[in-house]
């Protein structure tokens, strides 16, 4: 059973051309045999030298040749087709691949960040908190009580970290002098919002390098944090002291 299946594989296997040149190749045989009887019993006396006999068989088997080695090109001419074929998928395979391994990379990252983004913004709202304290909470103008501001620090506790950043881009404060005075006024506000766009401008590069169409990006410079970081940098006095000194170049 074993051996007719692997007959049966053999057969189905083989390359058409193949039989085609065996079934011809069988019937010139046979077809030169008849011939060569024919010749024997209508000529028997016919004296068959060894040059006779060399020459017809060379003009014999010259077509069988030429028959084989045109099927033998063709058979050639498959073969470099499937071996193309092969090269290609084998291509389109290994693309796929890459493809895959950069994708599972790229959620590698973004799931990376997201886990980092969660302690960073934590930090990023206990920097806004005490900012905000120091300029119009107890400590600064007093316009937001202790009561008032333990309130605050409780929902920040309760997750919504983003709490302080919306109070300060919520209005310009022109009682307190305007958002420069109250991010920049004093030696504490300078030193807490330099911390503060630190962390956000490592959380902002984290961002970029796990998102290429930069959309996690975008999300973040349009929330609450990201435009708290943009009103820094816009008052920040280094940044408006060396846009005043190109200007005057």
């Amino acid at each position: 059973m074993g051996t007719n299946n692997a007959l049966i594989r053999f057969i189905h296997g083989t390359d058409w051309r193949i039989w085609l040149g065996i079934i011809i190749t069988l019937l010139w045989i046979v077809g030169g045999g008849w011939y060569v009887l024919q010749v024997s019993e209508t000529a028997p006396t016919q004296n068959f030298s060894l040059a006779a006999v060399g020459s017809f068989l060379e003009g014999a088997f010259a077509p069988l040749a030429f028959l084989w080695l045109v099927l033998g090109l063709f058979i050639q001419q498959r073969e470099l087709a499937n071996n193309t074929e092969a090269v290609r998928r084998t291509s389109e395979q290994s693309e796929k691949q890459t493809q895959a391994i950069a994708a599972t990379e790229m959620n590698a990252r973004q799931e990376t960040y997201f886990k980092i983004a969660e302690n960073v913004k934590h930090q990023l709202g206990g920097i806004s908190g005490m900012l905000l304290v120091s300029s119009i909470g107890p400590v600064g103008s007093g316009r937001i009580n202790r009561e008032q501001m333990d309130d605050y620090f409780a929902q920040a506790a309760r997750g919504d970290d983003s709490v302080f950043a919306r109070m300060f881009i919520s209005t310009d404060f022109p009682d307190e002098g305007g958002l420069e005075e109250m991010l920049y006024g004093t030696e504490i506000r300078t030193k807490h919002s330099r911390n503060y766009m630190r962390a956000f401008e490592k959380l902002r590069r984290l961002a970029r390098n796990c998102d290429v169409d930069r959309i996690i990006e975008d999300t973040l410079m349009q929330g609450a944090f990201g435009l708290l970081y943009e009103r820094m940098v816009t008052y920040d006095p280094k940044s408006t002291n060396a846009a005043s000194s190109t200007e005057g170049q």
